[in-house]
């Protein structure tokens, strides 16, 4: 190779190297050999505290907050055969809502206290009817709906709406001087316990409901 020829590579190296662009922390000499909005801090390529970049400093993941499964809480208490909390309002309704499902007598003079909220009227409790928690019953808006009430052992039924199983009040008339429900009760007649082969003596057990 001659030796202008060799001059000739070697300046190219220089020049190529001198327009080489560094990015974060890589090495510098000035201004120019930092990439983008990079200054040249201590012989490396860093952000301009003076604008405030943030390319080369990596921030931690933000972690999102976990959501709530239940968001409803106690708006309150009453004392009625003790302490409880009230609620206005019910967990989420969804394919396979968890319950707890109650006894519940429909008929005149029976535990219910007074008529269906729904029709103002009492009901046979060979009626696959339910009443809901507060929340759940949602104004009246589900008055006359049918939902399906599945149990542990596979068994299902379908049930009317007819009647709010009260989560703010208790311990009148009304409700039989009964305390508040709880905000995840479906309060069944006896056709909807026998539906489901369950035993009334029991008084609760868990289920899971959805909108038909």
């Amino acid at each position: 190779m001659s030796n202008l020829a060799f001059l000739s590579l070697i300046f190219a190296i220089f020049i190529s190297t001198s327009n080489a662009i560094s990015q974060c922390n890589g090495p510098c000499k000035t201004w120019d050999d930092c990439d983008g909005q990079l200054i040249c801090i201590n012989g490396k390529c860093n952000d301009d505290p003076n604008v405030g970049t943030k390319i080369c400093k990596s921030s931690p993941p933000s972690v999102p907050s976990p959501t709530p499964t239940n968001t409803c809480r106690p708006s309150g208490t009453i004392n009625c055969n003790g302490v409880h909390p009230i609620y206005r309002c019910s967990p989420p309704v969804t394919s396979s809502t968890p319950a707890q499902l109650t006894f519940n007598d429909f008929s005149r003079g029976g535990d219910g206290g007074g008529p269906s909220s729904c029709d103002g009227q009492y009901h046979d409790n060979n009626e696959r009817i339910v009443a809901l928690s507060t929340g759940w019953f949602a104004g009246r808006s589900r008055c006359g709906k049918m939902i399906l009430i599945r149990a542990n052992n596979g068994k299902t039924v379908t049930a009317k709406v007819v009647d709010e199983c009260d989560s703010t009040m208790g311990c009148d008339e009304e409700h039989a001087f009964q305390s508040p429900c709880k905000n995840n009760i479906v309060d069944g007649s006896i056709a909807v316990w026998r539906a489901l082969g369950l035993d009334t003596n029991l008084g609760i057990v868990p289920v899971t409901w959805s909108m038909v």
